[in-house]
């Protein structure tokens, strides 16, 4: 259980607290401060997994949460399984205490993985192998080919218990928000701050400093670890400055609108029970400043992908950061100075350095010329040809390149022994985040890769730093400096500028680009040269894919399934640019080629974090009325209508649910019934521009409906489909009281304020949503008049009270809005009065209306009154797809009328088509028998399927008041072919045989509705 590769000092852990954890059941040792990652590089484990396609040996590629292959199940002890994590990244899971981590993509072992026979047909699996392959015979598809994907797919096992952590979601608003916690963003934080604004620092390390933690450099004459200190006090000790670490940037939405994941448990020993295991910020910025630092790219070379290559500066990061030799004799190969960082690290750590195999024919860096004082074996001008071993690597062996641009190979080859190859084939500045605000970025020939360009005339922005370019720490710390002072001053707030942090500026070298290390068995020819750890893509898919004629990136990505794995491409893209230019015959440059789209999340996030505090029973909020615990008392049964809980019926003891409705059916039209109709949608339209504003939005007219009118309305969207519908009371001069379905409240709010926001931004009209503001009661039935004139002083004749008109009275001595509508077909009252009086008013009716045995219903018994007069219900006789004129309400539609939303698509030619399916009542022959909802009719029936449908049934129900069944249905040319049987095949086998009529089966005179 010793560390037998940990240094004996040096690094940023506490070797006063060691933590034990697992490895495929295996026990170790690390240190606090340790990632999953470097506690198994100390105890001297590098096969960690293996790839997804060929099953082969991997390890330990970066220090970072680019990491591609180092992935892994953590939490998997029996006690832990419910907080299984899949597929993390073992460079950025924090060592705990207990912490147990399980291997993914290997059966029966890590070591012996039965998958890796898929190396011996690698002929058979290049690019798109499953496009040509897996095609014929047809019939193998689903025998043999998709079995077999679903056995071999995936990763990590997702876990099988209910998540039982708690998550959050909080809003926060920033003048400056900080992407990055290096130097560039410690110094652009502190500049903005200085003036007073607002700031907001992220980083996704538990610890700020970035680059400064690796590599440690001379600030302002303090050592690295005193100014960072230093900074993060002045930062700590200002009021309006936020420093969030373990926080990722992950989404970046328009007009500066970013999510931001912070981890604050998963680095604890243990997981308090009401602590928030994960917290997701969305921040409205006024201005960001993008400090992400840079990515390293590996180098492409034969069998690059054995455990025990890895980046460069993932190797300087474990020793200075860690204390870890990640080997004993090393390679490092390179084309650029930045790699020696890593060189000098090795020698610090006691680590030989075999050789140096530089592709530049002439290294002239700073730190090159340091490393040949030390006595390093710089070749130069070379490459490698392959890196040999099986679970490790070996050895590599390298030969010299020519002086031409493609590098081609000349001179003799050399072999060296080595267990650690630290690569690096340049830098990329990291992108992402400027690409998420919805920029390109540019080619920089300078540094060989893309760099942001111009900002975002959305997303007020700049990046600083080395994501802007800056491989010096001098550049980086003058950049970050003047990027916060300039974010604090855009938005208002002005400091004395002061000074930049100063430090030597150290000359960086040259970089000689070689995609692809020229090998004695090349890519075409067999030789496994990964480009893509994650996926094994190889530089022979992409040079397949452009010999298959693809150009565009886009497509070479999704054919190859380069850059589409869980690192997103960080490491891969560039190179894979760079293969495909030098591989296409149409002679295209990189930036001709351009990236492929950077798309949120930045990493993988959990769905916890996005779900907060709505998971399970809280998923969606729960709507209930002012009287509901009336109905509680009284053993309403309840249906979900959009968020709200309402009653579906009121059984009484012993009834079963048909029993019910039945009994409230016939008490509404025999003498009373009552409703709770409060989750009515409910919106008041105000302004002087009312009128014309609801003009626009209904389709028929509104200009001269009087104060104290009521008018049904039918609302289209703009392709001509019917909406919504509701009645519209006009309450002022200038105000008006719009009710809307249920279930179709937020989605109308929502289409309305679209409209006066962003089309019709002259009228003057302002909506209020006041669903809950009114508790609704709706007595319905021939003696409801009487009910209510016990509780009020109003006359309810229908002379002194029309239909369709509303009144402002006392009910039971509480200020009330009275309205006669009806959904019933019935003499009908709507009472609102204000929601804290809810209760109180229904109350008072229910006492009213005992001596006429007055019965509370629920919502099925509503749609069984509404169906017997033929009452539409929207989203349920409608679908999207039906017009007003295919619900026979041509009447409520005024083409004369100058324009309102739908206008133009209804008239189009097939609007009027007359094999339309319209709205008709039907019947079936045998009228106890119930056709059940989404019932297919055919007007032709066969012993078996197909058959042609022609509608299907929209509503059904029992009707005591009709004697049987009815039935609503969307019929092709129904209403010219009332009377006509039609056919509904059920799923059993059995058909019911139905009779379509008009769809009003009571009191089709309407007499009913004045009493």
């Amino acid at each position: 259980m010793s560390q037998v590769r940990r240094l004996t000092d040096g690094g940023r852990i506490n070797r006063e607290e060691p933590l034990t954890f697992s490895f495929d059941g295996k026990e170790y040792v690390g240190y606090r401060g340790d990632t999953l990652a470097s506690a198994l590089l100390a105890n001297d484990v590098h096969l960690v997994g293996r790839s997804f396609k060929y099953h082969r040996p991997r390890g330990i590629v970066t220090a970072g949460i680019e990491e591609p292959s180092a992935l892994a199940d953590v939490n998997v002890t029996p006690e832990s399984e419910q907080r299984r994590d899949p597929n993390c990244r073992m460079p950025v899971v924090e060592l705990r205490q207990g912490l147990s981590a399980e291997s993914i993509n290997a059966f029966p072992s890590l070591s012996w993985d039965w998958g890796a026979i898929n190396s011996w047909g690698e002929r058979f699996f290049a690019a798109g192998f499953y496009y040509k392959i897996m095609t014929w015979p047809k019939w193998a598809w689903y025998r043999v080919y998709e079995p077999f994907i679903r056995m071999m797919a995936g990763l990590g096992k997702a876990p099988k218990h209910p998540d039982p952590d708690r998550y959050e979601r909080v809003y926060k608003h920033c003048d400056v928000l900080v992407i990055g916690g290096g130097p560039a963003g410690l110094a652009a934080a502190k500049a903005a701050s200085v003036g007073g604004a607002r700031v907001i620092l992220c980083d996704d390390q538990p610890e700020l400093g970035g680059s400064l933690l690796n590599s440690p450099a001379t600030i302002d004459g303090m050592s690295s670890d005193a100014w960072i200190a230093q900074t993060l006090d002045f930062l700590l000790a200002e009021p309006e400055v936020t420093v969030l670490s373990r926080a990722t940037v992950s989404t970046w939405y328009d007009h500066n609108y970013l999510g931001v994941l912070e981890r604050l448990t998963d680095h604890l020993d243990a997981y308090p029970n009401e602590a928030t295991r994960q917290r997701y910020h969305k921040i409205r910025a006024k201005q960001v400043v993008i400090a992400a630092g840079m990515l390293e790219r590996p180098a492409v070379f034969r069998n690059n992908d054995l455990p025990g290559i890895m980046l460069a500066s993932a190797v300087e990061t474990y020793i200075r950061r860690y204390a870890v030799a990640p080997g004993t004799t090393a390679v490092v190969v390179t084309n650029n100075d930045l790699a020696y960082g890593a060189v000098h690290a090795l020698l610090d750590a006691g680590i030989t350095v075999q050789a140096v195999v530089d592709t530049r024919q002439y290294p002239d860096g700073d730190l090159t010329r340091k490393a040949m004082s030390r006595g390093v074996s710089i070749i130069e001008n070379s490459c490698v040809l392959t890196a040999i071993g099986r679970q490790r690597v070996q050895s590599v062996t390298i030969a010299t390149l020519d002086h031409s641009a493609e590098g081609y190979l000349e001179g003799t080859e050399q072999t060296y022994s080595c267990d650690l190859v630290a690569m690096s084939q340049g830098h990329n500045p990291n992108v992402s985040m400027y690409c998420q605000s919805g920029m390109k970025p540019m080619w920089d020939e300078g540094i060989v890769s893309f760099v942001p360009g111009e900002p975002s005339p959305v997303n007020p922005s700049c990046s600083v730093g080395a994501c802007n370019g800056a491989l010096d720490l001098a550049r980086t710390l003058e950049e970050g400096h003047q990027a916060g002072l300039q974010a604090a001053a855009t938005v208002g707030f002005q400091a004395d500028p002061g000074l930049a942090a100063k430090t030597d500026v150290c000359d960086r070298g040259s970089i000689r680009p070689i995609w692809i290390h020229p090998s004695d068995k090349p890519a075409d020819k067999g030789g496994k040269l990964f480009v893509d750890w994650q996926n094994d893509v190889t530089a022979a898919d992409l040079q397949l894919a452009v010999r298959e004629n693809f150009r565009s990136v886009e497509h070479i990505k999704r054919y190859t399934t380069n850059g589409m794995a869980t690192d997103q491409g960080k490491l891969s893209n560039v190179n894979a640019l760079g293969i495909v230019s030098v591989s296409t015959d149409l002679g295209l440059e990189i930036p001709e080629i351009g990236t492929t789209t950077f798309r949120p999340p930045y990493a993988p996030l959990t769905f916890g974090a996005l779900a907060g505090r709505e998971p399970g029973d809280f998923l969606d909020i729960e709507r209930r009325t002012a009287i509901d615990s009336w109905h509680v008392k009284n053993r309403a049964v309840y249906e979900d209508v959009g968020q709200w809980k309402r009653p579906w019926y009121f059984p009484k003891p012993g009834e079963t649910m048909s029993q019910a409705v039945r009994r409230e059916c016939l008490a509404v039209r025999q003498s009373v019934g009552i409703l709770d109709a409060s989750t009515l949608g409910k919106i008041v339209v105000n302004g002087p521009d009312a009128a014309e504003f609801l003009n626009r939005v209904y389709t028929n007219k509104w200009s001269k409906l009087g104060i104290g009118k009521c008018r049904y309305g039918l609302m289209l969207n703009e392709a001509g489909m019917v909406m919504d519908d509701g009645v519209t009371s006009r309450i002022s001069e200038t105000e008006y009281h719009m009710t809307t379905t249920t279930g179709g409240a937020a989605n109308v709010m929502s289409h309305l304020e679209d409209y006066l926001q962003t089309e019709w931004t002259d009228l003057q009209v302002y909506l209020t949503s006041v669903t809950e503001q009114w508790a609704v009661a709706s007595l319905a039935g021939p003696t409801s008049r009487r009910v209510l004139e016990q509780l009020t002083d109003i006359d309810l004749s229908a002379e002194a009270f029309p239909f369709m008109t509303w009144q402002e009275a006392t009910v039971a001595d509480i200020p009330a809005r009275i309205f006669r509508i009806s959904f019933t077909g019935d003499l009908s009252y709507e009472i609102n009065v204000p929601a804290d009086y809810g209760l109180a008013m229904w109350n008072a009716l229910m006492l009213a209306g005992e001596k006429y045995d007055i019965t509370p219903y629920g919502t099925e018994t509503m749609h069984v009154l509404r169906a017997e007069k033929g009452f539409i219900i929207v989203g349920q006789e409608t679908d999207g797809s039906v017009t007003a004129d295919d619900l026979d309400h041509n009447w409520i539609v005024k083409m004369d009328k100058p324009d309102f939303i739908g206008k133009r698509s209804i008239t189009r030619a097939d609007m009027g088509d007359p094999m339309r399916k319209q709205l008709v009542g039907v019947l079936t022959k045998n009228r106890q028998q119930l056709v059940p909802e989404g019932s297919q009719l055919v007007r032709k029936l066969k012993n078996k399927p197909p058959m042609e449908m022609v509608g299907h049934i929209t509503s059904s129900y029992d009707s005591p008041n009709c004697g049987g069944t009815i039935a609503l249905a969307l019929v092709k040319g129904g209403r010219d072919r009332l009377g006509e049987t039609l056919y509904a095949p059920q799923a059993d086998g059995s058909v019911i045989e139905c009779e379509t009529c008009k769809p009003i089966f009571y009191d089709a005179e309407g007499a009913r509705k004045d009493g």
